[in-house]
This record gives structure tokens, C-alpha cells and sequence, in this order.
């Protein structure tokens, strides 16, 4: 058995077939317009998923059906999407609009959801039932696994972990609330302190290392110099540690998961970011040793995730949506 999953951006569509293991046996990515009407983009998509399985010789009746992840708030039940920012989209229906083209069972979810589904399912939580999946990029995104069951919340618009407050009053968030995780542990807020670290210590490595132009810094900047012995850079990397280390303690004194799952491009750093977040949350967690420890992992299923994770929503043994 097979599944298409469907991984939508702002920019583009990457969509492939997964077989029961979460073995991707064909996948592609086409650009989209997103001034261009929904109609018009569902139908490429639609042409695109007709092309894979042509290219990838699989019968259309050995798929199960059409998996979606989708940014924005997606409504699982009703198959739409009520809002989207990333895609200029409000009030599209989505299920019903693809199966003009394609007449096969299909879902759909918010992007972190299916992304926390897929590394539970077959990434780095495998083994786990109960999960909570953070990714750290631009911002921040969440999805949370409950007994093999993904949790969205009412109308799907549930697990917005990134815009938890951590800070009351604190940075402004691209929401429009202050303080919230998002603003203090995402890249983004990341390259933010690094720039202002970098404008107070005109001595710091990290000019070195960026080429004295700020434009170049990135998330790694500030970790790469911290591991040389940089005073700045140590300021930097221990705040952002300290701050998304208190949201996960949050995430774990509300869910107490088996373990939580990190993506996104910050994860490259490894031990450098896991060991002081374990210690953290090891420490400052509800109940102490008195609680069930959580494990900490970094995800596995690396820019596939979204894909993979779209075409769980049909391929998870028993997964399903816990409202």
C-alpha cells in the first residue's frame, strides 16, 4: 500500500508517494504562484501527483489515499483551509476542490502537525506513543502526539506552541502578542541577538567570522563562535538555550510526553544544543526525578518531514486525529 503526500509552502509544492515503511519511492517539487487563484494551483497539484505515479509505476488503485500538510489554519474535519498567510488563502476547500481531479480518500493538517505526526510515526519517535514536535526556523511550530493520536484541537487550530509567552511584555511577535516563544527561540530571533551582541562588542570572533558584514550572519554564527571561547557568542547561545529550555519545560509540565522531537536548521549543532536542554529540563521539569523523564531528540526525517508526515495522515497504523 502507498500513499501521496503533499507537502504545500508559499513557494512551492513538494509532493511524493510513501510506501508503509515511510520509504519515499518517488517524490517531486513544483513552483507555485500565490497570486494565482487556489483553483489553479490545486490542479497543478492535482497534474503533479499524476505525474509521480506515472513516473513512479505505481497503479492508482495501490494507493490509499492523499495525505496534506498546509501552513496556516486548517480545519482536518471539514478538508479546508480557513486562513493561510503564506499562501494569500481564506476559506479554501481544499479536499473537495482536489478531488474534482483526483477521486481518492484524502486529509489534511496544519504543516508542523503533519511534520510531528511523521517523526513520531517513522522518524526519530518511532518508538514513542506520546510526542511533542518543535521545529526552530523562521519561527517556531509545534505538533503534539497523544497515545499514537495526533492532537490539533478544536476546528484543528490547536498546538500553536511557538506562541506560548515566555517573556510577559517581551519581544513582539510576528502574531502581534509579546513575548512569545517564537520571538526569543526561533533562527530568526536567533540571528537577532547575534546582530545586537555583535553592534555591543565591536571585539567579538563573530565579526571575524561573518567577514565584518552583518548580512552573513546566521544561525550558526553565534555557536560556532561560543565553542572557540567567545564571551559574546557564549552570552548569546546560553540565552537562547535558557529560553527555548523554558518552553520545553512548559510543553513537558502540560503534556509530560515520552520525549520531544527537535527540527529545523539550529539541530545541526548536535550535542551542543541537546546536552545543556537535557540538563535543563532535567532540572527545572514539574516534579523532578518524582516524574517520568523525557527523552530529548533531534528529528531524523530532515527536509522529507512535511512529506512523509502528510502521507502518515493515511499511512499511520491506526493514527488518528484526537479532537
Amino acid at each position: 500500500m502507498y500513499a501521496f503526500g503533499v507537502d504545500i509552502g508559499g513557494t512551492g509544492v513538494k509532493a511524493g508517494i510513501v510506501d508503509e515503511k515511510g520509504n519515499i519511492v518517488v517524490k517531486s517539487s513544483i513552483a507555485t504562484d500565490r497570486s494565482l487563484d487556489y483553483r489553479i494551483i490545486v490542479k497543478q497539484i492535482a497534474q503533479q501527483l499524476k505525474d509521480l505515479a506515472e513516473k513512479g509505476g505505481v497503479d492508482f488503485r495501490d494507493i490509499a489515499g492523499i495525505g496534506i500538510g498546509c501552513p496556516g489554519a486548517v480545519n482536518g474535519k471539514k478538508g479546508t483551509v480557513d486562513y493561510s498567510n503564506n499562501l494569500c488563502w481564506s476559506d479554501v476547500p481544499l479536499l473537495d476542490e482536489l478531488k474534482k481531479y483526483i477521486d481518492l480518500p484524502s486529509k489534511v493538517s496544519n504543516d508542523a502537525n503533519v511534520a510531528a505526526l511523521g517523526e513520531t510515526v517513522f522518524g526519530a519517535g518511532k518508538k514513542y506513543s506520546d510526542t511533542v514536535f518543535i521545529t526552530l526556523g523562521t519561527g517556531v511550530g509545534g505538533g503534539v502526539v497523544i497515545e499514537n493520536k495526533l492532537f490539533e484541537g478544536n476546528e484543528s487550530k490547536g498546538t500553536e506552541l511557538g506562541h506560548t509567552v515566555i517573556v510577559h511584555g517581551g519581544e513582539l511577535c510576528t502574531c502581534g502578542r509579546r513575548g512569545c516563544l517564537e520571538s526569543y527561540a526561533s533562527a530568526t530571533a536567533l540571528i537577532r541577538d547575534t546582530k545586537v551582541a555583535m553592534r555591543k562588542d565591536k571585539n567579538s570572533a563573530m565579526w571575524d567570522y561573518v567577514g565584518g558584514d552583518l548580512e552573513k550572519v546566521d544561525g550558526k554564527t553565534a555557536f560556532e563562535c561560543a565553542k572557540k571561547g567567545d564571551y559574546s557568542a557564549k552570552k548569546v547561545v546560553d540565552d537562547y538555550l535558557e529560553y527555548l529550555g523554558e518552553g520545553l519545560c512548559n510543553f513537558i509540565n502540560i503534556f509530560r510526553p515520552q520525549a520531544i522531537i527537535l527540527g529545523g536548521g539550529v539541530c545541526a549543532q548536535g550535542e551542543y544544543l541537546t546536552n545543556p536542554l537535557k540538563r535543563f529540563i532535567k532540572d527545572f521539569s514539574y516534579g523532578g526525578d518524582k516524574s517520568p523523564s523525557v527523552d530529548l531528540l533531534v528529528a531524523t526525517l530532515g527536509n522529507d518531514a512535511g512529506l512523509i508526515g502528510a502521507a502518515s495522515l493515511i499511512l499511520g497504523g491506526g493514527v488518528e486525529t484526537l479532537l
